[in-house]
């Protein structure tokens, strides 16, 4: 009798496994939603989920479609790619998890159901890269003659494709061919036509593709020029005793050697009578003589020159005599005194205007027709100027 209880009892436990593992395989699994494609920056995680319901005794596979390549089986990876994993939440939802992605794991993927038929759906997986500016086709610093064509090229790479934007790094404007001034342009080659000393410096070729972060690289224009001088005042007029400061103002590019001479072309010493001194701000150099108490001697013509490796320049100044402004003891001007005095002055300044007909204003202009008989009537009104404190004293 109890042998056929244990019988009956073993009967009923095996038609009960086969009635569960029957009803595992009687469910119709099915999709609940589509995969959701996903965008990951390159060297990030990326995770896919497949969402399905009533999966019963069924699997669930992932496979790489490009490839036909089987990842993933149920709770196992298949591929030897030790960045693939899976996990799962109550078998409901299936994650196929890739660590530092790299671009080649941009594609679509499979989520499958072991049915009969097989059921499927796909998720693509897109890599985003940050840009990077290439160094060998993008230009590097670069040394121009003043007047030459220029071409500034920069070449980046990332997904999406960056786009170039040219800037100066000390936020000068950048001149267009149609001649207007822009902040930025955009493209891959900056375009310079008769580059100009005004043009010279840092570029910056930025690169962005609204993956952070964005790069930019430094780009070091350099211009060169030979010097050119400009002086303002080319007469100074100085009584005995005085103290003058003479000036000239040069432009070169590589840096100049500065100097001044004398009339007889020696290199007028740093002595505690002369004073040279010299102020450079990017390719312009300050040039001053301050010469102390004026005497006899002083009064001649001074020269500023300006030299680098591609040529020379120089400028005069001619220093003269003008009379000294005095008093009576009571207040009263010598009127007779001060007018001869200033007939003088201005006889001396016409004198001096005879011999320069045939220079120029200034280093950076030629002298125009007429402009001798110009820089006379300037010196009778510099006499006037000298003589008018005399007069109204």
């Amino acid at each position: 009798m109890g042998e056929k209880r244990a019988r009956f009892r073993s009967i009923v436990v095996l038609a009960t496994v086969v009635v569960a593992v029957t009803a595992d395989y009687l469910e119709n699994p099915k999709f609940s939603a589509p995969i959701t494609n996903v965008t990951v920056p390159v060297g990030r995680e990326a995770i896919l989920s497949c969402l399905v319901e009533d999966l019963g005794g069924y699997k669930v596979a992932w496979l790489r479609v490009d490839t036909q390549t089987i990842l993933t089986i149920h709770n196992h990876v298949i591929t030897k790619n030790h960045r693939i994993g899976v996990t799962h939440s109550e078998h409901k939802t299936w994650y196929l998890h890739i660590k530092e992605v790299r671009e080649s794991d941009r594609g679509w993927y499979m989520c499958q159901i072991n049915t009969d038929p097989m059921k499927s759906q796909v998720g693509y997986l897109d890599v985003v890269v940050p840009p990077d500016i290439l160094d060998y086709p993008t230009s590097t610093d670069m040394v121009v003659r003043e007047g030459s064509n220029v071409n500034l090229r920069c070449v980046a790479k990332g997904s999406p494709e960056p786009s170039i934007t040219w800037r100066r790094e000390t936020g000068e404007p950048l001149k267009l061919p149609t001649g207007e001034e822009v902040a930025s342009i955009d493209g891959p080659v900056l375009n310079i036509s008769g580059v100009s000393r005004q043009q010279m410096g840092p570029y910056l070729c930025i690169a962005s593709n609204g993956i952070p972060p964005s790069v930019s690289k430094r780009i070091m224009l350099i211009v060169h020029f030979a010097p050119m001088m400009e002086i303002q005042n080319q007469l100074v007029g100085a009584y005995e005793g005085q103290q003058i400061t003479l000036e000239c103002r040069s432009e070169a590019y590589p840096k100049s050697i500065n100097y001044w001479t004398t009339d007889k072309g020696e290199i007028v010493p740093q002595s505690g009578k002369y004073e040279p001194s010299y102020s450079t701000t990017g390719y312009q150099i300050h040039m001053k003589l301050t010469i102390r108490s004026i005497g006899p001697q002083d009064y001649r013509d001074y020269k500023c020159v300006s030299k680098n490796s591609l040529g020379d320049t120089d400028g005069t100044i001619h220093v003269f005599a003008i009379p000294k402004p005095s008093k009576l003891s009571n207040g009263l001007s010598r009127k007779g005194k001060l007018k001869k005095k200033t007939n003088d002055v201005i006889g001396e300044l016409e004198n001096i205007a005879d011999g320069l007909d045939d220079q120029p204003d200034s280093l950076f202009q030629e002298e125009e027709d007429g402009s001798g008989e110009r820089a006379k009537t300037e010196l009778i009104f510099v006499a006037f100027l000298v003589a008018l404190p005399l007069v109204l004293q």
